[in-house]
């Protein structure tokens, strides 16, 4: 994205980058939701020589096909923060750590893949994320979470760590409907996914989509595809103003 050089311009851009976030998340009612979003505007401004150098990490969590990879991509183009995702990082590791215990590439939910394999997807994730962070890089990290947004020890744990660093932490859950899930889905043809669509009504019924985890700072409603509509949109306004 071009890098404003006049404040009038940089202060207008600032501004369309809030009024997305709020439309998506919500007007700001805690003081995590409105620090997060001040921290991506301050990353927006420290692109180009203003605000604040602290490190944050920040988890984008949500159901396979939510849209997660997408929101923190857009969040990575406004901050510039590294965007790390774990099935790019990890997928082929999993696929032949699978394959050597005897068990299916593609699968993601046997006893096998959630004991023997995904502990260490989600630790591989954790220390890619902290090698950035140890060197000033803030990092946006898309997997599910969804064990861990559930569990307020695991975020207590991870909060300290960080904050005996000097690094923040903030938790996005993206919600979406089961139909919008399924289609894109569908739409990437990712062999991952075969047990989810051949076992649908059984997976979608495993899920809790009408709520966001206990430890959720924001929850970035993408029903329908709401919030990438609006990501897309914004990031036409940017370029239109910054051009």
């Amino acid at each position: 994205m071009p890098q404003p050089t006049d404040p009038a311009v940089d202060n207008a851009a600032a501004e369309v980058i809030e009024q997305a976030l709020v439309k998506v998340s919500g007007a700001p009612t805690n003081g995590e939701q409105n620090a997060l979003l001040n921290r991506v505007v301050d990353a927006w401004r420290r692109r180009h020589g203003q605000g604040s150098p602290k490190p944050i990490l920040t988890l984008v969590g949500g159901y396979a096909g939510s849209g997660k990879t997408e929101f923190s991509r857009f969040l990575s183009d406004i901050t510039g923060w590294a965007f790390l995702d774990k099935d790019s990082l990890t997928r082929p590791m999993v696929e032949r750590l699978l394959i050597s215990l005897g068990g299916d590439p593609h699968d993601r939910h046997t006893e096998l893949y959630l004991r023997e394999v995904r502990p260490l997807e989600y630790r591989c994730l954790m220390e890619t994320a902290f090698d950035n962070l140890k060197v000033g890089t803030s990092a946006i990290l898309a997997a599910p979470f969804i064990a861990e947004l559930q569990d307020p020890d695991w975020i207590s744990r991870l909060t300290n760590r960080c904050a005996a660093k000097g690094i923040d932490v903030a938790a996005v859950w993206v919600r979406c409907d089961a139909d919008s899930m399924r289609e894109y889905i569908e739409f990437r043809g990712a062999p991952r996914d075969s047990w989810k669509l051949a076992n649908w009504q059984t997976y979608v019924n495993g899920l809790n989509s009408e709520t966001s985890p206990p430890t959720a700072h924001i929850t970035v409603d993408n029903r329908l595809g709401a919030a990438i509509s609006l990501a897309d949109q914004t990031r036409e306004t940017l370029k239109r103003i910054l051009t």
